[in-house]
């Protein structure tokens, strides 16, 4: 308007009015005067109050009834040119409000008297508008006639006013409440009075309102009336009126001005009072009216429903809603209530679209729904409004179905549907549309059970945008084409979800934000908005309360119709984009539902989509579960069951997949459909961006998604994720290529719902494993029994969830593991290995992922991740176990170094792994043990040393793999390098921790529980390494227990240093003594079957062949081992308490081995005996590193004297003295005791010895095959020991002692050889070398017999005993010793004579005794003892064996050897004997010695064939020795002998000088058999003693004489004997024997002769000569003898003869004799 007031805009106004007026005066000059004059003085006018005023507009508004006036006579003219002018003239006046009230007043009159005449009637409306508009000067009656004017014109003949008049009314309309708006405004800060208002009857009683309220007050009213056809009270002058017209008034003030309605309480009034009973009333047709009921029961015809009116009622109703639902409450509600009957299927189809349309109206503004379901349904008493709308809806689709619409007559659209299902094999021109056969696209439809009903595109979503309640203009109901009806409802479902989800999640998520705020003040959790504290004292928790109660009640109100509308179009519909939203509308139910925590609906939603991806009648049974339980509560809608319509199978819908499907028994194929995988992207979509509120419901997902995936083929892979599986694998799976490229995609998806279950909070995840555990449990319970593939989905998904859930995998590991646990016993062996996979997986992830706190802080959470792999080990199927194994394998290569607590849970599955579980899983478990001792033991805390020690050891004992053992024994020792190499750091830790638990274990008030408790820890770690080995040791396989024997003893010897000195109690008394108590059972009761060779090719030595001699070899190595650590540590031990007990036991164990029936077992126990008494001096692997250990040594080094007397202190060298300081580092120096001081141990010794050697020695009492005979190496070691021995008890060697060691050497050297031996051990015929034994023997009463001489008196009374034992061993030479009752062939194997072998083999060492006894005899002759105890006496008695056996003794050396022993002997005894002469001590061996020599010089045994001359010579001159002993070392002392003795000797001597030999003798012999030369001597020594002048007694000389006699007497004989044959044998030569007597007579005889000279004649007998010279004549006979020899003797025997021939002398001279 400001153009209208500026100067030039006033200038122009001016001039145009004066225009206007000239104009007029000009026209009206002719007929109508009178209007001429006006406006001429108009014009005066104009000009003056231009000239007066400055404002001219407002002087011209103040006399603006004149300046009108000359315009409203011109108008009263009804002359059309000038009535234009005017008419013209005014409006501009108007549009520069320069119209005052009056004025305005006198132009509507005008106007009126025109419009009765019927005169300008557009211009009047123009000029009707331009006034109302431009100012607000008209009202009350004035403005009443304007508008009934505007009426009136509405409502004449011509149509163009017609609708310019009804647009204008809507104007003035308009304006008349935009004045009211205008007019609020002004006054809006103005508060004025309430006034009280009553119950208002006077209608126009308005006083309280302003002017234009009032105005607008009274237009609506009689509005009212109009349409009510009633007459009007404002508008006086109404002639007619149309509803149609009236209503649509109504709705567009209602419309366009709630707010004036809705803060004047008197305009509320109206609307209560009058609005809504009119629109009540103007229902009833349609709410009475029945399609098809032609005659009515009531008199009056009922009225038909009409399409106008019904619309705008609609319309109107529309707006009361919408605008003033609030005023309205009660008069909504049977508004509602209508809207839904007009659904009915029995009202006409227009009015159903338009009532779906007015439907869909209110469901595009969800606040609105909203406040239905506060006012009406939450109400007690009220009607489900909310509910009963959705409902309405449902069943108005499902009547759409049922009841075939009548305008549906065309059969095409059904042809086009059923054509679909036959022509799948067409190409696709757009997903779920296909190409038909005839190149049209399908219309976009629902088709269910035979009714095609196409999807119109009605509407853009979330407008209301409709088409009939628009038509306005149209009288008749249109025809609504098929499907319009279908597409507006589904529509108004698909707004009636979007926007009730929109909204309502709005709201949740305000109330969560704020919720939180309050919240985290009050601590509560945050997620549970469902459980929301109530003591929150806020307002917002009660408002919150409010509105969820609101938000629930929604809801429950309409989930059920919806559902069972969406079910039944999801079912019906052909089309993909419908579908989609039909799908999205259930998933965003689904989520709300969730969200609010309704289940039951939640789930039927999701039930709904889970059908929809399955194939129809599916046998599942959750689903179908969940189904019975909503069909049973179907929902009554005014007296119609709304089921769930079950899907038809016939849904004609392109196949993309055929699988089998997921059942226990196999029931051919089922096919899935595009719609399937499109419900099963939308059941993914679900799961992936809800998966927070699915709560249980995810059973129903995952299982359908569990069977979509079966159908679909896929399988699990790395990780859980599922690949589509080879067509190998489901031989009836056929995809099209449609949904192949689909798969990848939805394996994806899938994958990636469980990637987002990081985002769920703990509730919802712990329903998401619960799920998925159940699943598995089905998918186990069908797998049982048959190995066909099971269902992994689960599984599978456990894995994906687990892993991406690793952050907080605390809250979801017990149950995720303990089921997978389940899983991995399955029978089936595809689903055990799915199940280990998974739980391997998630082990290695949960130890890889870095955790805040770092796993190395949080033990607890370690020890957790862990445990379910120790849990695996109770498993018995080896798959899984090779699984655990690789599991740990992995864990070590990565995590090794950080496992920390977790050590002893990983080394217990190890050690978890039996015997009997395979070669392969020991062998996995065992490359982790060597990965951990090799790289791992500095990592893992000390505490679990112990653990790793144990499980090492278990692998020792495994009996499946024997290197495995082997390389366990070796892993032991590695180990105890460790311990050795970290001592110091493992004692520490380990003494830490164990004062922790004696803390603990005290408050607890129990003992300190653990193996070898006294001890401190690290000793413990010890003890339990040799422990464990020896275990090992008594293992069955021989290679273990040698393996481990000798680490044993290494570990023990190389680092028993480590041990607190305590500490060795426990090894010698639990861990030695215990390994040999063992050992000696196993061995002493081994099998002695013969072991054939083991398995093919290997071959076992015979000294291996049995059980028996294995466990020999076991034995042996043990006894050593534990011998030499009592000779290495004896300084440890020795002050340990109880070392002589363990002595004991140790002698005991070396006896029983000794004794035991095996040559190797008893001989390695002499060894470890010897080496015990340190007789092998033991070399330390330190000092002589090039040197093997001294056990290895097979022969035993025999100490010699010298060293013996040392050994006292050997023992210092043992151990190096630096390293036993640093041991007992910085205290005092153990106490080292002398052993020789500690004689109670050698006497132990010595008793051992002497068991071992009667037992050994002692003959079998009975001979069978089977006696066992010792052998000669044990025997030979048996007897080394005692010199050594010997050494430390000799100062209490007693003559009992003495006795009980002959007892031994005795036996010992009688013990025969086996056959098998002999040629080892015996010499060959001619050697005449000693046997070891006997060499030891000897040595051993050589070193006794040096101990007796440099010993005391008291000892020496032990000679005689040692001459005994010697003087035994020489008659051995004679008589071998007899073994018991053994017929020594046994032992032969009757190979050889075994008697030859042992008398050949025993001479040797007979007459080595010999030579000892004359050595020991030379020195030991005087001693008191030996005089005393006939010690000669026994020499000769012994030596007359083999000198009387002479040529008969076995070995001709030996009776040589006696004789010159003998002679050695009496050399050095006659003298002594003969100064004992008068104690008699010597008396009995006179005649000994006499027999003796007679025994020896006249042998019985003849000389063998073969002796040769030169030989028997030899032996001559031997004899002649003795005879010059006699004659040297007897005779000349005879006085000192006894007389006896002489007698003997002489007739001894006179029996050897003249030697009458047998006539047997051959010619040749005679010479060498005649031992001239003894008789000569014999003779010349007899003559000697016989002719001494020292004879003393007359005794002697009578014997002397004696024997003469005798000898003369012989001579006569042969030389008589010989005449005589010489005579008779004429010309033959006598046999050389008989010459060669007579010759040796002969030359006696001269002897004789000449002795008898030399003697002085008083010695020499008369009777004598005379026998002398009685000779005589008989030798001159023989002078007649042929031989040479003979002769010349003879001559010789003649001569002396001479010295006889003296004159005979007086008789008297010899008268005396």
């Amino acid at each position: 308007m400001v153009g209208t007031s500026s100067p030039e805009a006033v200038k122009k106004l001016l001039e145009n009015m004066q225009g206007d007026l000239r104009s007029l005066s000009l026209e009206c000059r002719k007929k109508f005067p009178p209007v001429k004059e006006a406006a001429e003085s108009g014009i005066i006018k104009v000009k003056t109050i231009a000239a007066r005023n400055s404002d001219i507009l407002a002087a011209l508004k103040e006399n603006s009834s004149e300046v009108v006036q000359p315009f409203l006579m011109g108008c009263g003219t009804k002359e059309p040119k000038i009535t234009q002018l005017c008419l013209a003239a005014i409006q501009r006046l108007m549009s520069h409000e320069v119209v005052s009230e009056a004025a305005a007043g006198n132009i509507i009159n005008m106007l009126w008297q025109l419009m009765e005449n019927s005169l300008e009637e557009l211009k009047l409306l123009q000029t009707v508008l331009v006034l109302l508009t431009t100012n607000t000067v008209v009202h009350d009656e004035a403005l009443s006639k304007a508008i009934v004017l505007c009426f009136r014109l509405h409502f004449t003949k011509d149509n163009i006013t017609n609708n310019t008049a009804a647009a204008t009314v809507r104007q003035v309309v308009t304006v008349v409440f935009e004045r009211v708006v205008a007019e609020d405004e002004r006054y809006k800060d103005v508060i004025d009075q309430p006034v009280a208002v009553q119950g208002n009857s006077n209608r126009r009683s308005v006083s309280t309102l302003k002017p234009c309220a009032k105005d607008a007050y009274m237009l609506f009213q009689d509005l009212c009336q109009l349409v009510n056809a009633d007459a009007p009270y404002w508008l006086v002058g109404m002639t007619e009126m149309t509803r149609t017209f009236g209503l649509e008034l109504l709705e567009s003030v209602l419309n366009d001005f709630p707010q004036v309605f809705l803060q004047h309480q008197e305009f509320s009034f109206l609307l209560k009072e009058r609005v809504c009973p009119l629109v009540i009333k103007l229902f009833s047709p349609n709410i009475k009216f029945r399609q098809g009921s032609s005659t009515s029961s009531s008199p009056a015809p009922v009225e038909k429903p009409y399409f106008p009116i019904c619309m705008r009622l609609l319309r109107v109703v529309s707006v009361l809603i919408k605008q003033f639902y609030s005023l309205l409450v009660t008069e909504c509600e049977i508004f509602l209530s209508l809207l839904v009957k007009f659904l009915d299927a029995d009202k006409p189809q227009w009015l159903r679209a338009v009532a779906v349309e007015s439907i869909h109206r209110l469901c595009v503004q969800p606040q609105l729904l909203r406040s239905f379901c506060q006012s009406y349904d939450m109400k007690q008493h009220s009607t489900k409004v909310f509910r009963d709308i959705v409902n309405a809806l449902g069943s108005f689709i499902q009547s759409l179905f049922l009841v075939p619409s009548t305008g549906n007559t065309s059969a095409t659209p059904n042809q086009t549907g059923s054509n679909a299902s036959g022509n799948t094999g067409t190409a696709q021109t757009n997903p779920g549309v296909l190409g038909m056969g005839g190149g049209a696209t399908v219309l976009p439809a629902f088709e269910y059970r035979g009714t095609w009903i196409p999807i119109l595109n009605v509407t853009v979503q979330g407008s209301a945008k409709a088409t009939y309640l628009e038509m306005l203009d149209k009288v008749e109901p249109p025809t609504i084409p098929e499907g319009y009806a279908m597409s507006v409802a589904f529509h108004c479902l698909l707004d009636l979800v979007r926007g009730i989800t929109t909204m309502i999640e709005g709201e949740l998520g305000e109330a969560e934000t704020v919720s939180q705020t309050t919240t985290e003040t009050t601590s509560l959790p945050a997620q549970s908005s469902e459980q929301q504290d109530l003591q929150s004292v806020s307002d917002q928790s009660e408002k919150e309360l409010v509105s969820r109660a609101v938000w629930e009640e929604m809801v429950n109100a309409c989930w059920c119709g919806l559902l069972a509308a969406l079910s039944l179009l999801l079912d019906a519909s052909t089309d993909e984009a419908a579908t989609e939203n039909i799908l999205k509308a259930e998933l965003t139910m689904a989520a709300l539902c969730g969200r609010l925590g309704l289940v039951t609906s939640r789930d039927a939603f999701i039930t709904a989509i889970c059908k929809g991806s399955l194939p129809p009648h599916y046998a599942l049974t959750v689903l179908n579960s969940t189904t019975a339980a909503l069909s049973s509560k179907s929902y009554s809608i005014q007296g119609q069951n709304v089921q769930m319509i079950s899907p038809s199978s016939e849904s004609h819908q392109q196949v993309v997949a055929v699988g089998q499907p997921l059942a226990l028994q196999p029931q051919g194929t089922v096919m899935l459909t595009s719609k399937n995988i499109q419900c099963m992207r939308t059941l993914l979509n679900l799961a992936h961006c809800h998966g927070a509120v699915l709560g249980t419901s995810w059973q129903l997902v995952l299982a359908t998604l569990q069977h979509l995936v079966w159908i679909l083929g896929l399988k699990p892979g790395v990780g859980g994720a599922l690949k589509p599986g080879r067509a190998a694998e489901g031989p009836s799976t056929v995809l099209t290529t449609a949904v192949m490229t689909d798969l990848p995609v939805i394996s994806n998806i899938l994958s990636r719902l469980f990637e987002s279950s990081q985002y769920l909070d703990d509730v919802s995840l712990h329903h998401l494993i619960n799920a998925l555990c159940s699943l598995s449990l089905e998918a186990m319970d069908m797998a049982y029994g048959n190995n066909k593939e099971p269902s992994l989905f689960a599984v599978a998904k456990l894995l994906e969830t687990g892993l991406v859930n690793m952050h907080r995998i605390e809250i979801l590991w017990r149950p995720l593991t303990g089921h997978l646990l389940e899983v991995c016993q399955h029978p089936n062996s595809r689903m055990r290995e799915w199940g280990a996979e998974a739980l391997t997986s998630l082990i290695k992830a949960g130890l890889t992922f870095s955790h805040d706190p770092p796993l190395s802080q949080n033990q607890r959470l370690q020890l957790l991740l862990l445990n379910p792999l120790k849990e695996l080990s109770n498993i018995s199927h080896p798959d899984i176990r090779i699984k655990q194994l690789e599991c740990v394998l992995q864990i070590l290569q990565s995590q090794g170094d950080i496992l920390g607590p977790g050590w002893p849970l990983v080394l217990g599955v190890m050690g978890a792994i039996r015997s009997d579980q395979g070669e392969s899983l020991i062998r996995t478990a065992f490359q982790c043990l060597q990965l951990v001792v090799t790289d791992f033991l500095p990592t893992m805390p000390c505490t679990c040393l112990q653990i790793v020690v144990e499980v090492a050891g278990s692998f020792g004992l495994h009996n499946q793999e024997l290197n495995i053992s082997l390389t366990s024994i070796g892993l032991l020792w590695n180990i105890s390098d460790y311990f050795f190499q970290r001592g110091e750091i493992i004692e520490k830790e380990l003494n830490k921790e164990e004062a922790v638990l004696q803390k603990q274990a005290e408050e607890k008030g129990v003992m300190l529980n653990r193996p070898f408790h006294p001890a401190p820890p690290f000793d413990c770690l010890w003890l339990c390494l040799y422990a464990k080995l020896g275990e090992l040791c008594v293992d069955p396989r021989p290679a273990v227990r040698k393996s481990a024997g000798q680490t044993l003893f290494s570990t023990i010897g190389a680092h028993g240093t480590l041990l607190q000195h305590s500490t060795w109690h426990t090894v010698i008394w639990k861990v030695l003594f215990h390994l040999l108590d063992r050992v000696r059972e196993s061995s002493t009761t081994a099998d002695k079957e013969k072991i054939e060779s083991g398995g093919g090719n290997i071959l076992i030595h015979h000294s291996r062949d049995t059980a028996e001699k294995q466990w020999a070899e076991t034995w042996v190595l043990t006894l050593a081992g534990v011998a030499r650590i009592f000779n290495t540590r004896r300084y440890l031990l020795q002050p340990l308490g109880d070392f002589s007990q363990a002595w004991d036991v140790l002698l005991d164990h070396i006896q029983s081995a000794a004794l035991s029936k095996n040559n190797e077992v008893s001989l390695a126990a002499l060894k470890s005996f010897q080496e015990i008494l340190q007789i092998v001096s033991p070399v330390r692997d330190s000092e002589k590193p090039e040197t093997p250990p001294a056990i290895n040594v097979s022969v035993p080094v025999v100490v010699g004297t010298t060293t013996a007397t040392s050994l006292g202190r050997s023992f210092m060298r043992t151990d190096s003295i630096g390293e036993r300081i640093g041991r007992y580092n910085g205290s005092e120096p153990p106490v080292i005791t002398d052993e020789i001081e500690d004689l109670n141990l050698w006497w132990a010794a010595w008793n051992s010895w002497y068991r071992i050697g009667s037992e050994s020695t002692r003959p079998p009492i009975t001979c069978d095959k089977l006696t066992f005979i010792p052998s000669q190496p044990f025997l030979t070691a048996l007897i080394q020991i005692f010199p050594a021995l010997y050494q430390h008890i000799k100062t209490g060697f007693s003559m009992d002692d003495l006795q009980k060691l002959g007892v031994i050497l005795h036996g010992a050297v009688s013990v025969p050889i086996s056959s098998d031996a002999s040629p080892f051990i015996l010499p060959s015929y001619t050697e005449a070398v000693l046997t070891s034994l006997q060499e030891a023997v000897l040595t051993a009463l050589d070193v006794l017999q040096k101990a007796i001489c440099v010993g005391s008196e008291s000892m020496q009374i032990m000679y005689p005993a040692i001459f005994d034992q010697l003087l035994a061993f020489v008659e051995f030479s004679c008589k071998p010793p007899q073994y018991g009752q053994l017929e020594t062939k046994h032992i032969a194997n009757a190979k050889y004579n075994q008697a030859e072998w042992v008398a050949l083999n025993y001479v040797p060492f007979a007459e080595r005794s010999l030579e000892v006894v004359v050595d020991l005899y030379q020195k030991t002759a005087c001693h008191k003892a030996v005089v005393t105890e006939k010690v000669l006496q026994n020499i000769i008695k012994t030596l007359r064996i083999p000198l009387s056996l002479k040529y008969s003794c076995p070995s001709e050396s030996t009776w040589k050897l006696a004789v010159s022993s003998l002679l050695k002997v009496l050399s050095i005894g006659l003298p002594v004997a003969r100064q004992h002469a008068s104690s008699g001590k010597f008396d009995s061996m006179w005649p000994e010695l006499a027999n003796t020599f007679e025994d020896f010089l006249f042998t019985k045994s003849t000389p063998p064939d073969n002796l040769s001359i030169q030989e028997f010579q030899k032996n001559e001159s031997i004899d002649v020795e003795v005879v010059q002993l006699i004659s040297t070392e007897i005779l000349p002392y005879a006085n000192f002998i006894p007389k006896d003795f002489v007698g003997q000797i002489m007739t001894m001597l006179n029996k050897g000088s003249i030697h009458s030999q047998s006539s047997s003798f051959t010619e040749a012999e005679i010479d060498i058999r005649m031992r001239e030369e003894f008789s000569k001597v014999c003779f010349e020594t007899l003559l000697q003693f016989s002719f001494s002048n020292k004879v003393t007694t007359p005794q002697e000389g009578y014997i002397s004489r004696m024997a003469l006699s005798v000898l003369l007497k012989r001579s006569q004989d042969v030389l008589h004997r010989y005449i005589e044959d010489e005579r008779l044998s004429g010309k033959c030569p006598l046999p050389r024997q008989q010459v060669t007597e007579i010759i040796f007579v002969l030359k006696a005889v001269s002897t004789l002769i000449d002795s008898l000279k030399k003697t002085q004649p008083e010695n020499v007998d008369a009777n004598t000569w005379a026998q002398v010279i009685a000779l005589y004549p008989t030798l001159v006979e023989c002078i007649t003898c042929s031989s040479s020899e003979v002769c010349s003797a003879l001559k010789e025997a003649l001569v002396p003869f001479k010295d006889f021939m003296h004159p005979p002398a007086p008789k008297v001279q010899n008268g005396e004799s």
